[in-house]
């Protein structure tokens, strides 16, 4: 298996050859954007310009030996790293260094597999020190192949002290401060508010934006054969990531992997916008008490509808992502029923739900609180009188049409 070639971002591509032909790329880099806009496949694709031995304007040339193994997740000047559970059991630091490796190259090995899924664990993840001082004795080293190496660093804000080692982030900023001569280090984030502003400070900020629903739709067509009705939806709610359009693909006759979350989402933004104390408790308890990691999806899709609310509000529905749920969202939160900054708000209980999440705090404590931050916040909208003979309002999102 292969990576898929890159899609989208033309123009932001076209500014990086310019500055690798000029030799005028910074050591480090920080590409930030929304979950799932791609990053991690653009630091690859960056990547593999710098080590690619004939460049060309639109990007690698994708002939050469070097192109080949890069795209095969097999350079030997391309290291990536990326946050990980830490292994059970005491151990000393050679031993843990030697642990972190050995799952570095199974999760790489998954990837190869099944280039369009990151693999994610259940458990806290982090890039421990550990592993960054791995990444430090590869970095003074010369490149195995060519001139160049290339570091790739994803979820960089897994290096925050609440989150992993205080002392990983110190060891990767002093490669920052000073990276080695033919080094580059890409770091990737959806929340580069989170990654430690001494890191930020000494990479250029590049922000990769989600793609639009046509380039998603189209590469769910073309790569994957997706039948055009199914691809345009998919696209629409995947908010242009490519993994998420996968996984809002039907298989067969069983409903995409992400639906399931999807609706379960909207029954907590439910529970927050209309439900009463009751519902409040029982959408808590429906929870397990432990593994918090395993509702960070639904609280990544939460986030969406919580949007789609603020999009109904301002009176845009065009901007709903969940079209299905059109009528109810504009029903129940008519245009102006909910201020801006209570938006705002709840976007931010959201976001502190998430972060508790990757704490591991107990799923049903967080998830109470949640919704009464969303009752607070969002409770306040008042659906507006509906004219005589109108068509009754969706009750949730709807299932995929049969045939």
């Amino acid at each position: 298996m292969t990576l898929h070639p890159l899609v989208g971002h033309e123009v932001l591509r076209h500014s990086l050859v310019g500055a690798i032909e000029r030799a005028s790329l910074p050591g480090a880099l920080m590409l930030y954007g929304p979950s799932g806009s791609g990053k991690q496949r653009f630091a690859q694709w960056i990547a593999s310009a710098l080590v690619c031995e004939a460049l060309t304007p639109e990007g690698p040339c994708g002939e050469c030996r070097s192109c080949r193994m890069a795209v095969k997740l097999e350079h030997p000047d391309i290291h990536w790293y990326f946050p990980l559970p830490r292994p059970k059991g005491s151990m000393s630091k050679e031993r843990l260094e030697g642990a972190l490796e050995d799952a570095r190259w199974e999760t790489l090995e998954q990837i190869r597999q099944d280039p369009l899924k990151m693999p994610r664990s259940d458990q806290p993840e982090g890039l421990y020190l550990a592993a960054i001082q791995s990444l430090r004795r590869r970095a003074i080293q010369r490149p195995t192949m060519g001139a160049r190496q290339v570091f790739i660093i994803g979820r960089a804000e897994a290096l925050v002290p609440q989150e992993s080692s205080p002392e990983a982030a110190n060891a990767l900023l002093k490669i920052l401060e000073e990276p080695p001569e033919g080094t580059t280090l890409i770091l990737t984030t959806s929340r580069p508010r989170r990654v430690l502003p001494t890191l930020r400070s000494r990479s250029l900020p590049i922000h990769v934006p989600p793609l639009s629903f046509e380039a998603t739709e189209r590469f769910l067509m073309e790569s994957l054969e997706a039948d055009p009705e199914d691809a345009a939806r998919a696209a629409r709610l995947s908010g242009g990531s490519l993994g998420r359009a996968v996984d809002f693909l039907p298989q067969g006759e069983d409903d995409g992997a992400l639906e399931g979350i999807r609706k379960e989402a909207f029954r907590l933004f439910r529970a927050g916008l209309e439900g009463g104390l009751g519902g409040q408790f029982a959408s808590a308890v429906a929870f397990p008490p432990s593994k918090a990691r395993a509702i960070l999806p639904t609280l990544e899709a939460l986030e969406v509808w919580v949007r789609d609310g603020a999009a109904a509000s301002a009176g845009c529905p065009d901007a709903i992502v969940n079209q299905d749920a059109r009528s109810y969202l504009t029903e129940k939160v008519p245009p102006g029923s909910i201020r801006p900054d209570a938006l705002a708000r709840a976007l931010s209980a959201v976001d502190e739900a998430r972060r508790q999440a990757s704490g591991n705090v107990n799923p049903q404590l967080i998830v109470h609180g949640l919704i009464h931050a969303l009752r607070r916040e969002l409770g306040g909208a008042r659906p507006a009188l509906s004219p005589v003979g109108a068509e009754r309002h969706h009750s949730g999102p709807a299932g995929r049409r049969r045939t």
